[in-house]
């Protein structure tokens, strides 16, 4: 049983990364508030009281020690640490004062260019639902550079509630980590970075989890999504993930929010952009849940997907088939049943009512 990546135990990288980060925060934390970077409660935000952000900072910072202790210099890794830090510092900028979207947006481009382009980790083919797609050359670099730029928002989308984008991002990268082991594929650098991800997150949601004392910010969201997007592309060059279908089952929680936003934004005329609080996370609170049960209820579903993913990969077909009918029929009953697409007009029902 092979326990070790780059000559270093898989647990003891965790560790380390994820004490680096837990440390890190209550400073970080002191920063924020100095600098002012501080999230204000509205009509629109769950928290109710001015809170900090740039926690992804400490996540980010937990990253880079990973590297330097546990991954090889390679000009992929590089790439990924340019890429990354165009993503964190147009992050910073705006957690301390708000950065037009379309600037944000274009950051998010420049990073996954560096990615692409310089670190050569381009998504040519992709096997989804036994059909065998071969990218031809400039569509590869376009598909790849739209994949990383709409994951990293998939995940920033999400980041409504006390440690949900932290969490979520955790199930991912140790259900990465999983797969590796399962498939022998534990050198590859989409392995060695899922277990300093998995660290340098959990690390940070000791302090994010409800009740939060800071927030990840648009600094940790972004870079959380930007991560996972990079992982899922190595993942492919490495054969670690055998078909596109296993990350998008691993996130089927925040893809199936986000498709549904965008979805709901254009039913309603509004820009895609435009945020809202009709989200997965606002439907659970709207039905009387907890924030803290809220979160759990999306970790738990979240588990489950990726557990269908891990039985897609062990070759039990059959299992992963039926956990996967039974979770998006559940998901089509939330759709049919809150204001997740459409909105319901429980008043209006009340006034024919009378």
């Amino acid at each position: 049983m092979n326990l070790e990546v780059n000559g270093h135990n898989i647990f003891f990288i965790v560790f380390i990364t994820f004490l680096t980060s837990a440390v890190l925060v209550p400073f970080i934390k002191k920063c924020a508030i100095h600098v002012g970077a501080m999230d204000i409660p509205n009509e629109r935000k769950v928290h109710k009281k001015p809170m900090p952000r740039l926690g992804g900072l400490a996540i980010f910072a937990s990253f880079l020690l990973g590297y330097m202790l546990f991954a090889r210099t390679s000009v992929q890794m590089l790439s990924i640490l340019i890429g990354g830090f165009i993503i964190v510092l147009t992050g910073i900028f705006d957690d301390i004062k708000r950065v037009p979207a379309k600037i944000k947006f274009v950051m998010q481009i420049v990073a996954a260019c560096v990615v692409v382009f310089y670190g050569n980790i381009v998504l040519n083919h992709v096997d989804i639902l036994g059909l065998n797609l071969d990218f031809p050359t400039p569509l590869n670099y376009l598909i790849t550079i739209f994949f990383i730029v709409g994951i990293s928002n998939t995940i920033n989308l999400i980041d409504g509630l006390d440690g949900l984008s932290s969490g979520v991002s955790s199930i991912y990268f140790a259900t990465i980590a999983i797969i590796a082991f399962i498939l022998n594929k534990m050198q590859g650098l989409d392995t060695i970075l899922s277990l300093i991800m998995l660290g340098a997150t959990l690390g940070f949601l000791i302090h994010n989890f409800y009740p939060a004392k800071i927030f990840v910010g648009d600094t940790g969201s972004y870079f959380l999504g930007f991560t996972i997007s990079v992982i899922a592309l190595l993942g492919f060059k490495a054969t670690t993930l055998t078909s596109l279908i296993i990350p998008i089952i691993i996130l089927a929680i925040p893809i199936f929010d986000t498709a549904l936003a965008i979805l709901r934004r254009l039913l309603k005329g509004e820009g895609i952009m435009q945020p809202d609080k009709d989200h997965f996370h606002h439907q659970l609170l709207k039905m009387k849940f907890s924030v803290r049960t809220s979160v759990l209820i999306i970790y738990g579903i979240n588990i489950l997907f990726a557990s269908v993913s891990i039985f897609f990969v062990l070759g039990d077909s059959k299992i992963a088939i039926a956990l996967y009918v039974i979770l998006m029929l559940l998901l089509l009953f939330l759709v049919l049943k809150t204001d997740i697409l459409f909105e319901h007009d429980q008043k209006k029902k009340g006034v024919k009512k009378k």
